[in-house]
């Protein structure tokens, strides 16, 4: 979808300021079970904690790291452990 002019594109990676702020945003993420959502959303959380960082942390490119975690990545369930574990986060899986 083109921006209109005037306008900015919103980066909510730029709001993910504290770790309940994450939290939040990747309880909502989540919420409609939707793989490509959750992968989405791990992306501007890793974005927010720099992308770099958690790259390296995840034994993963850059370049790989925001191929995967993009709106049309389908990255593998082990990328998206390691993502997991490089932001410091746990998997819990509930009965619904």
């Amino acid at each position: 979808m083109e921006i209109p002019e005037g306008f900015a594109k919103l980066d909510i990676a730029e709001y993910l300021k504290t770790e309940e702020e994450i939290g939040y945003f990747l309880e909502a993420a989540t919420a409609d079970n939707d793989p490509t959502h959750i992968a989405h959303a791990l992306g501007i959380v890793a974005r927010a904690r720099g992308m770099s960082k958690v790259a390296k942390d995840a034994g993963l490119t850059r370049p790989s790291l925001y191929t995967a975690l993009s709106e049309e990545g389908n990255p593998q369930f082990s990328t998206i452990l390691k993502v997991i574990n490089a932001l410091g986060l746990k998997m819990q899986l509930v009965k619904a």
